[in-house]
């Protein structure tokens, strides 16, 4: 989820951030004595793991805000300042609301900075700030192009038995933030990967079962020219784009003029609606809670 947001914090702020895995970050690696702001992330507040990665830093004597949707939760309560992300409890096991919050409230943080230190002009921000308000109106209309999309193709949807996703930049989160989803709900072998990356070995795994989407935000000459290049190997290739015109009837097109960093906050939206539509028609009821006892005896959240 973070890495949505540190392209922004260093193009805005020159400030860069490192994002850590709690539990790596707690029994394998140093606190940084250099860094100036520390945030935990975990959106239900429980994650032991977030909780014993910010005690570390707490115990050297520095401060860590806590980005939750619960403030009163374990994380909040032993944060020195929690950020309530404003969404409240998602009572669904898959969330969706909580986690385009959390991505929006690190951009805000990033903007509020960039203007406190005068990295960006006040006109810049407040043109930052009319484009989230300008997706905000749009996601309707998201929405609506995303089902439809999800109709015209269902067949392939529906048979799919292996899902990638390609990004760049900012999108490399969305690809990743795809697959967390897809391997949630539709419980097939499903991956995300940044352009570079699948182009130096991950793509000699494709064949003709894998469905592939390419995430951009506006036409990119790379990303295109590696879907053409796979679309024979494959059962099916997709664009996802915010561009104004579709290529083909492989593409969504969704219309969109946002800044790059921007982006991921329209382009998940697909995401979320096709995990829960496909889940849907492989037969899987989401509602049905699996796993259970999981958190109780790995004891992973509190």
């Amino acid at each position: 989820m973070p890495h949505f947001a540190r392209d922004i914090f260093f193009e805005y702020c020159g400030i860069t951030v490192d994002i850590k895995e709690p539990y790596t970050f707690s029994h394998y690696e140093n606190s940084d004595p250099q860094a100036d702001m520390v945030i935990a992330i975990s959106q239900s507040g429980k994650s032991a793991s977030t909780l014993e990665a910010m005690r570390k830093v707490q115990d050297l004597g520095r401060p860590v805000f806590a980005l939750t949707a619960d403030p009163q939760s374990p994380l909040g309560k032993a944060s020195d300042c929690p950020l309530d992300i404003l969404t409240g409890i998602e009572s669904v096991g898959f969330v969706t609301r909580g986690f385009s919050a959390t991505v929006l409230n690190l951009l805000l943080i990033a903007l509020l900075i960039a203007r406190r230190q005068q990295c960006l002009t006040e006109s810049q921000v407040e043109e930052y700030e009319a484009q989230l308000q300008r997706i905000a109106a749009t996601l309707p209309l998201v929405i609506a192009r995303t089902e439809a999309f999800i109709r015209q193709h269902r067949a392939v949807l529906q048979n799919g038995t292996r899902f990638v996703a390609i990004g760049y930049g900012a999108l490399v989160g969305v690809a990743k933030e795809f697959e967390t989803k897809f391997t949630e709900t539709v419980r097939v072998p499903s991956s995300g990967f940044e352009l570079e990356a699948y182009m130096h070995g991950p793509y000699l795994e494709a064949n003709a079962e894998h469905v592939m989407f390419f995430f951009e935000d506006r036409p990119d000459a790379r990303s295109r020219a590696l879907r053409e290049y796979m679309a024979p190997a494959v059962a099916k290739t997709f664009t996802l784009t915010l561009a104004k015109a579709a290529q083909d009837d492989q593409t969504l097109a969704l219309d969109v003029a946002v800044d790059h960093h921007f982006s991921p906050l329209l382009l998940i939206v697909p995401v979320q609606l096709m995990a829960f539509h496909i889940a849907s028609l492989k037969g899987i009821d989401l509602a049905v809670r699996i796993f259970d006892d999981f958190d109780r005896v790995l004891k992973s959240k509190i």
